[in-house]
């Protein structure tokens, strides 16, 4: 494994790097993102962010935005600058899988790869790693980079600020989660004092729902959600019907599963949707209950402990019918 030292001196010279995180990026994957591209290009670095898939509108906004690259949409350019790239940055991902064919472009690529991220079970790729999964963003990880391991707190500039309070904000449900230290709240005040708007970007990523969405939204909850009170668990199913009828869009579903585990008592939300090719589901609980276990063991996915996802290429009744059954596993971890 590369060392500090080795890699600080590799970027104190000019380098060509792309930046990459993990498929339909959250506020997290663009803020962590961003935020390090701000920062590299303030020393002259030739930084490109790729994302593997498209992102929420309500993201677009963030500084650097308009230069990220789509690789599904420009596959060709993609390729040729990781090919070409000295460094790699995988950020808020811990396996190359998570960012579909771009993962075997970065795995052949001769770039020294650099991981940044908070999950668990992190894939052997990497040449240097600044991980924690005790961290509750990459945005959070992406600072301590710079700040401590980097020693150039003076390069967080506004646009940096920017976008890592976005990723912290978002990736800890609005600093409600129970890793939102108070260390993470120093991290933000420093990014307020650096620049950061922090109501300002509360309103851009939270209050800029379509009217379409808006209605999507409460199709969800008034005809949608199953509460299984035995289990104090919820579940919203939304079909491929229903995403064309309203006119669904990437960022549409984000956010929906965090309602059904609002309700008083329930420990347990899920959130299943199907797409073309498999059912999408999204798994978020209180307390110890493990939904990255679930997602792990029977959904092909995994994640953290109360905030996780998988799918599945059954049928989105076969999918639900499978979660209700392993419920009774998890019975006393779910009433007590």
């Amino acid at each position: 494994m590369l060392d500090i030292a080795s890699l600080s001196q590799l970027l104190n010279q000019p380098q060509k790097i792309v930046i990459t995180t993990h498929h339909k990026p959250d506020g997290d994957a663009m803020g962590s993102s961003l935020g390090l591209y701000n920062y590299l290009i303030q020393q002259g670095h030739h930084a490109k962010v790729i994302t593997p898939t498209d992102y929420p509108e309500f993201l677009n906004w963030m500084p650097g935005n308009e230069e990220v690259i789509i690789y599904t949409e420009n596959t060709e350019l993609s390729a040729q600058l990781v090919a070409d790239a000295d460094l790699v940055f995988c950020l808020d991902f811990n396996t190359l899988t998570r960012i579909n064919a771009l993962g075997e472009l970065v795995r052949s690529s001769t770039a020294i790869k650099v991981m940044i991220d908070h999950h668990l079970e992190p894939e052997d790729f990497d040449d240097y790693r600044h991980w924690d999964i005790k961290a509750c963003a990459t945005a959070q990880l992406v600072y301590t980079f710079i700040v401590n391991e980097l020693q150039r707190p003076d390069l967080i500039s506004a646009d940096v600020a920017t976008c890592l309070y976005t990723g912290i904000m978002t990736d800890s449900a609005s600093f409600r989660l129970p890793n939102t230290t108070a260390a993470v709240h120093r991290i933000t005040a420093d990014l307020i004092d650096a620049g950061a708007v922090n109501w300002r970007i509360h309103e851009l990523v939270y209050n800029s729902s379509s009217e379409m969405r808006l209605r999507f939204l409460g199709h969800c909850l008034r005809n949608k959600l199953e509460v299984l009170y035995e289990y104090n668990t919820a579940i919203i199913t939304i079909t491929r019907q229903e995403l064309k009828e309203f006119e669904v869009i990437t960022g549409d579903t984000e956010g929906i599963v965090n309602y059904a585990l609002s309700i008083a008592g329930i420990r347990l939300a899920a959130l299943m949707v199907e797409r073309a090719d498999r059912v999408k589901l999204s798994l978020r609980s209180k307390g110890e209950f493990p939904a990255n276990e679930i997602c792990k063991k029977y959904f092909n996915g995994g994640g953290h402990r109360n905030a996780a996802g998988g799918h599945s290429e059954l049928t989105l009744e076969q999918v639900t019918q499978q979660f209700k059954q392993l419920l009774p596993e998890y019975k006393t971890l779910l009433i007590q």
